[in-house]
């Protein structure tokens, strides 16, 4: 699992903290506008007890990586054969409760001639959509990288928003052996703070990722202190663009996980229409395991194979 942290907004009594000269920070209300019940009930909704979230946001080139796996060219008939046999698993939203998806499956329909999202929302499944333009690096850092994708951010998710979408991701990394500099981690929380409040004024509820990668030959011990400080930091930045949530702690805890739900459903699948069936209970499997952790339930004595228990972690692994 990756060291990330993901933030749930929706809370709309947002802590603003001014500068005034002589006096002590004071705390404002404010509102999110004509979006904020519809924010509240998506982000209650996404954080529903024994449910988590389907990432199923890879690029193009990526999810390529996936069908090269088991020998299927990258087009988008496989992209798409792919997609619908996740969305259209029968039972899946007992487990899931959003699914993050790349901009390609959001306006995409199954050869049904029915659209995904449609497909998500009948199972009560929140349709999300990855809105960050992936990394680049950071000008004057030692090989840093930062997000792009706020230019025009406000204009994509109002059509996100019409597409079916109503929730939002924004992946920011920071690497702990080459830093992480103080303008890494203050790029990387300023960035995700200003996608958060625009997402939130175009009636997505924003999921905020600031990861904390794992490579690095660094233990624990100072995992946790980046971990602590990319935190603080990103916390900061949401409460001075007014989109803190100021629920009581501890915050609900749940799961979001792309290979971990999908490794198995690939390789069950291989492709073939006739696998189909069996891919869709795989999924279900993976999905009611994590549903059971999410619960404090799961028994890994259930499982009945090793496969759950290999690591999928990828040394450099690029997204």
């Amino acid at each position: 699992m990756a060291a990330s942290f993901a933030l749930r907004a929706g809370g709309l009594n947002a802590g603003v903290l001014p500068r005034t000269p002589n006096s002590r920070r004071a705390c404002v209300a404010v509102r999110a506008g004509k979006y904020d019940e519809e924010l509240v009930n998506t982000a209650r909704t996404m954080a529903s007890p024994g449910r988590g979230l389907l990432a199923m946001d890879e690029s193009n080139a990526t999810v390529g990586k996936r069908l090269d796996s088991i020998g299927l060219e990258n087009n988008e008939t496989n992209r798409k054969a792919y997609r619908e046999m996740l969305v259209s698993t029968q039972g899946l939203g007992q487990y899931i409760s959003g699914a993050i998806l790349f901009e390609e499956t959001l306006y995409q329909s199954g050869n049904n001639g029915r659209k995904m999202v449609d497909m998500l929302t009948e199972q009560g499944i929140v349709p999300g959509i990855k809105v960050d333009k992936g990394l680049a690096p950071l000008a004057n850092s030692n090989g840093e990288q930062w997000a792009q994708g706020l230019d025009g951010l406000d204009k994509r998710c109002a059509e996100y928003y019409k597409a079916g979408a109503r929730f939002a991701k924004w992946r920011s990394v920071v690497s702990i052996p080459n830093g992480p500099s103080t303008i890494a981690v203050r790029e990387s929380a300023y960035g995700l703070a200003r996608y958060a409040a625009i997402c939130q004024n175009a009636g997505l509820v924003p999921i905020v990722e600031p990861e904390i990668l794992l490579d690095g030959d660094h233990d624990i011990q100072r995992c946790l202190e980046v971990s602590e400080a990319v935190w603080a930091e990103t916390f900061k930045y949401l409460a001075d663009n007014k989109e803190m949530n100021r629920q009581p702690n501890p915050w609900h805890v749940s799961f979001s996980y792309a290979r971990a739900l999908q490794n198995t459903v690939l390789k069950t699948w291989q492709g073939k229409p006739e696998n189909v069936g069996k891919a869709q209970e795989a999924l279900l499997k993976r999905a009611k395991a994590n549903s059971d952790a999410q619960r404090g339930q799961y028994d890994p004595a259930t499982e009945g194979s090793t496969e759950a228990a290999q690591s999928m972690y990828q040394k450099g692994y690029q997204y």
